[in-house]
């Protein structure tokens, strides 16, 4: 019995550690359950986008794309101050004394990350192009439709298939928040351009299944296709 009470007492002790490890030195890459961590690996699962107006505030202070990531890994939430209660949620999340806000617009792919101190002095950008700071852990995120009509496009443009249309978007990718519509009825579209060959390349893509789906391209040199 004793033997099995200091079993249980080295148990315990282990048990102890291990969790001041996570909760204190892995944060966000542990402790998935919790509901800061939830909402942080929800916004990380989503392309981050920043506008030049945000870019430009992140300039005068001295913050890189890498610090607003750094934010979700070792930020602390205000829910209070958050707006958490309708379908476009926004989280107020606080780091060295910055306060940053994350949108994370209904069945959307994007979140867009803002330095604001409170979430009711921010709205999503309509106007200009964002620039990503930031992309989910997946090769295979993107999916075009199987159709003629995207075929023939695809065969103009000479895009190769999705894994590179996902490595170009990653490499020079923006956001359009202009052509962008994640008021729309059904599905939220996303307008994202990328170069390829020297030509600008527009895509509509709406998130579906948790993937970016091709529904359309867009160029210049484009003829009609059926």
């Amino acid at each position: 019995m004793e033997s099995f009470v200091r079993r249980l007492k080295y148990y315990g002790i282990g048990f102890g550690l291990g969790l001041v490890f996570v909760f204190f030195f892995f944060r966000n890459r542990g402790c998935t359950w919790t509901p800061s961590n939830r909402v942080k690996n929800t916004i990380l699962s989503r392309m981050i986008v920043v506008s030049d107006e945000t870019q430009a505030k992140m300039d005068e202070k001295g913050i890189t794309k890498k610090d607003i990531v750094q934010v979700l890994n070792d930020g602390n939430i205000d829910f209070d101050a958050s707006d958490k209660s309708r379908k476009n949620k926004k989280y107020l999340i606080e780091k060295d004394g910055v306060k940053y806000v994350f949108t994370l617009p209904y069945e959307s792919c994007i979140s867009e990350a803002f330095i604001s101190n409170s979430v009711k002095k921010v709205s999503g950008t309509k106007e200009g192009k964002g620039a990503f700071i930031h992309f989910p852990n997946d090769k295979n995120l993107v999916f075009t439709d199987s159709t003629s009509f995207l075929a023939c496009q695809q065969d103009q443009l000479g895009v190769i298939g999705d894994r590179q249309i996902w490595r170009k978007i990653q490499k020079n990718g923006v956001l359009d928040f202009e052509k962008t519509n994640l008021k729309t009825g059904s599905k939220p579209e996303h307008y994202i351009e990328f170069v390829w060959d020297k030509d600008t390349i527009g895509t509509k893509i709406v998130w579906y299944k948790e993937k970016l789906n091709i529904t359309s391209f867009h160029s210049d040199y484009l003829e009609p296709c059926k």
